[in-house]
C-alpha cells in the first residue's frame, strides 16, 4: 500500500456538503481526487471546488426516507458517504415546541441512519467503502442549551460503533468528534469578533478549527491510509477544553510578573 492519500476514481456523497463544515469536507475530498455529490435542501450560490473539479449538487431532505431512497436509486455507485448534515439552535429543553427538539434529533441522528442504510447497497456494489459520521464534543460531555443535539450526537457515535461491526469487513464506519469550528454562522454561537477570539483562546491550539481541517480528517478516513481503521472516533477539537477547575482553584497559580 502506498502512503498516498488518493481518492481518484471514487465517488463521495456529502450531506450538508455545500456550506460551512460540509463545504470544507467537499473541497478536501475533491482535492484528494474524488467525484463529490453534495446534497442539501437548498442550492447554494456557489458550489465547492477543488482539484480542478466542482461538486455536483442534488437537492435532498436527508430526513425523508423515500426521497433518500430515490436519490440512492439514481446513483451508479458510491465509495464514500459523509454524514455531515446537522446543527441546532440554542434551545433549552423546556423551551420551544417539542416538535422542534424531535426535528433536531432527526437531522443529527436519524438522517445518518437513513442515508447509510439506503446507500449501503451502492457501496457494496463497488466492493466496499467508507462511511464517516460527523459527531461532536456535545455528544461526549454535557450540552446545556442544546440537549437534543448532544443526545443525537451521542447516538451517532453509538451508531458508528455498531455499524462498524455489522458491516465489516467491507464497509468501514468511523466518526469525527468535532470541537468548535469557525463558519459563516459562528456569530450565532460566539458573538462578534471579540467573542470569537475569546472563545478561541480557551482552545489549547489557540484557534477554532476551519472547515478544511475537518475535510482533511474525512479524506484520511475515506482513504486507503485508514484501511484498518473502523469503529473509531477521531477527536478533531484542537486539544479540547481547559478544565474549569484549573482556573477556579486558588493554588498552583503562576505569579504575574
Amino acid at each position: 500500500m502506498s502512503l498516498t492519500l488518493d481518492l481518484g476514481g471514487r465517488t463521495a456523497v456529502v450531506t450538508g456538503g455545500v456550506r460551512g463544515v460540509g463545504a470544507g469536507i467537499s473541497r478536501a475530498l475533491l482535492e484528494a481526487g474524488a467525484d463529490v455529490v453534495a446534497v442539501a435542501r437548498r442550492e447554494p450560490e456557489t458550489l465547492p471546488e477543488g482539484g480542478g473539479r466542482t461538486a455536483r449538487f442534488v437537492s435532498l431532505d436527508v430526513r425523508d426516507p423515500d426521497a433518500v431512497q430515490a436519490f440512492a436509486d439514481g446513483l451508479d455507485g458510491v465509495d464514500v458517504l459523509v454524514n455531515n448534515a446537522g446543527g441546532a439552535p440554542y434551545l433549552p429543553v423546556a423551551e420551544g415546541s417539542l416538535r422542534t427538539h424531535v426535528k433536531i434529533i432527526e437531522l443529527n441522528l436519524t438522517s445518518a441512519l437513513i442515508m447509510a442504510r439506503a446507500l449501503r447497497p451502492k457501496i457494496m456494489a463497488r466492493g466496499g467503502g467508507s462511511v464517516v459520521n460527523i459527531g461532536s464534543v456535545s455528544g461526549v460531555r454535557p450540552s446545556p442549551g442544546t440537549a437534543a443535539y448532544g443526545a443525537a450526537k451521542a447516538g451517532l457515535h453509538s451508531l458508528t460503533a455498531s455499524l462498524a461491526v455489522e458491516w465489516a469487513p467491507h464497509i468501514r464506519v468511523n466518526a469525527l468528534i468535532l470541537g468548535m469550528v469557525r463558519t459563516e454562522l459562528s456569530h450565532l454561537h460566539y458573538g462578534d469578533e471579540d467573542g470569537v477570539a475569546a472563545v478561541a483562546a480557551t482552545v489549547p491550539m489557540g484557534r477554532l478549527a476551519v472547515p478544511y481541517d475537518i475535510g482533511a480528517a474525512c479524506a484520511f478516513l475515506a482513504s486507503d491510509l485508514a484501511s484498518y481503521v473502523t469503529g473509531a472516533t477521531l477527536q478533531v477539537h484542537g486539544g479540547g477544553e481547559r478544565p474549569a477547575f484549573l482556573d477556579a482553584a486558588t493554588v498552583n497559580k503562576e505569579e504575574s510578573r
